[in-house]
């Protein structure tokens, strides 16, 4: 078996999309450009050949010195054959700061231990109605979520995130169907989809500004299903909890070492980081 590791080109996006497909990475994204064009604009797109044949891919989005890993996906006929190992080589490489969002795969998650990142906590991803957040009243005045230019965004979020990524979030902004606010030390970004909007990235200068941050851009949105990812010691999780949100599932933050953000007061993009 010969397994050979390049970068994605454009004559290979729909063999990669079908992949993707098949793990069910692009329910969220009905049209392009999706966030593969946004890895392989502004990040690492690498895919690999099994004998000739495309047979799995990775991507990754940087956030000043921090690495994120946003995917990493095998053909189910060619898993536990050394091409995820191959692929994180070549992701990987150079990058010091790392850090994914892993699933419950036990071997995934063994796989990245073994290239230095250590689980840190759980990433849990509710859905709830928007107008279930007139009922969160435990963060004191929620100020108006207010449209924000790409500038107040970038820096914001750099403060927030673990490091800057203005690449990454203009081409964001610059979609059709995502708005980016500021309410006050807070920001956040959302994206429609149908009926659907997700929240995220989105974060504060401390834990409570952070909540705001979402509570009030979830509220431009009545009538909508809110999608927002929230990690464990976000004091958001408990809130949304008891107005009514559910976790419809659950990852693991895992990084080469602990801080290189503060998870009580980011709330990550499922597909950005």
């Amino acid at each position: 078996m010969t397994i050979f590791i390049r970068a994605v080109g454009s004559a290979d996006l729909a063999a990669v999309r079908r992949i993707a497909v098949a793990h069910d990475v692009l329910a969220q994204w009905p049209a392009g450009p999706d966030f593969l064009d946004c890895e392989r604009a502004f990040g690492r797109l690498l895919l690999g050949e099994v004998d000739g044949r495309i047979a799995g891919f990775g991507g990754v989005l940087r956030r000043g010195g921090l690495t994120h890993l946003g995917d990493l996906f095998v053909a189910a006929d060619r898993q536990s054959a050394g091409l995820g190992r191959a692929l994180l080589d070549g992701l990987l490489d150079g990058a010091d700061r790392r850090v994914t969002y892993a699933s419950a795969d036990p071997r995934a998650v063994a796989l990245y231990v073994r290239y230095g990142m250590i689980p840190r906590e759980p990433l849990l991803y509710l859905a709830g109605p928007a107008d279930a957040l007139s009922t969160v009243d435990d963060f004191g005045p929620v100020p108006p979520a207010e449209p924000a230019d790409d500038a107040a965004l970038v820096d914001l979020d750099g403060t927030v995130s673990g490091g800057s990524r203005g690449d990454t979030l203009r081409w964001y902004t610059g979609l059709s169907t995502v708005d980016g606010y500021r309410t006050g030390d807070g920001y956040a970004l959302a994206r429609r989809v149908d009926d659907l909007v997700q929240i995220g990235p989105a974060g504060g200068a401390d834990p409570v500004a952070s909540a705001r941050a979402v509570v009030a851009a979830g509220r431009r949105y009545p009538g909508r299903r809110l999608l927002i990812s929230l990690f464990g010691t976000h004091p958001l999780l408990p809130a949304l909890l008891r107005a009514g949100y559910r976790i419809d599932d659950t990852d693991t933050l895992m990084s080469s070492e602990d801080g290189l953000f503060s998870p009580d007061r980011y709330v990550p993009s499922v597909d950005l980081g």
